[in-house]
């Protein structure tokens, strides 16, 4: 069975405190991400929190990616979901990793929109 999309639920632990926490650097980072995994952008949106924390995402034709920050625990919470299957999200979890410092990262991968209809049927937005 054919699935409509790819999400992954990504943990990175130990992330370099002031990088996180600052919010131009988040979204070049994330935005950086998706050009790497070749999908298609259509508007990034960020948000710096009082006293520390970052939120952002990027909306791609694709789908989006999204971020959360708890600068004060070395934590971020990330989403990569993607429709189809050429966006290269190993490519974009490997750079993420690096340029946030985390010294490890967790996923968890679902397929969504596991639908039981003829693979000609499914269609993704270009």
């Amino acid at each position: 069975m054919k699935s409509l999309g790819k999400h992954l639920i990504v943990e990175l632990y130990h992330c370099d405190a002031y990088r996180i926490n600052q919010v131009e650097e988040v979204e070049r980072i994330l935005v950086e991400a998706v050009n790497i995994s070749k999908a298609t952008i259509v508007q990034p949106v960020f948000h710096q929190f009082s006293p520390h924390g970052v939120s952002g995402v990027v909306v791609i034709a694709e789908s989006h990616f999204s971020i959360h920050t708890w600068p004060e625990f070395g934590y971020c919470a990330l989403d990569i979901f993607t429709c189809g299957d050429q966006i290269d999200s190993d490519a974009s979890l490997r750079y993420i990793k690096k340029e946030l410092q985390a010294e490890s990262l967790f996923v968890t991968e679902m397929r969504r929109g596991m639908l039981d209809i003829p693979t000609e049927r499914l269609r993704h937005k270009p």
